[in-house]
């Protein structure tokens, strides 16, 4: 399941749990495009605390817009990931330096306000 968070317009914010659908991911592309059209770069805020796994089909939807994207990194400067699961806070502080454009950081679930403060700091247009 993915949830839409209430969040500043330039920050795509959500909250995924459980076994994320194919359905799920298309909301969450949904969100993102709309913030897409309305700012040039947005900040990224999500919620994995609750996260188990996705379908295959789901992974190949986020494979492909990952791809799609790719040459638009620098449109997503900021991505606050809370996670208390110390695999995926490994995972993400493996990650952040491959992309230059995007600083990611993990946050635990008791920083869940510092998270969309860091989140919200990106220059919206």
């Amino acid at each position: 399941m993915i949830e839409i968070l209430p969040a500043p317009d330039h920050v795509v914010a959500m909250r995924l749990a459980g076994v994320l659908s194919e359905a799920d991911y298309g909301r969450a592309i949904a969100e993102t495009e709309a913030k897409l059209q309305r700012h040039d770069r947005v900040g990224a805020y999500v919620d994995m605390t609750d996260f188990d796994d996705m379908t295959a089909e789901a992974a190949a939807r986020y494979a492909s817009f990952s791809r799609e994207k790719m040459g638009q990194a620098g449109r997503f400067p900021r991505k606050a990931v809370i996670t208390d699961k110390q695999w995926l806070r490994v995972l993400i502080e493996a990650i952040d330096p491959l992309v230059p454009e995007v600083e990611a950081r993990a946050f635990t679930s008791s920083e869940r306000d510092k998270a969309m403060a860091w989140a919200s700091e990106v220059a919206s247009a």
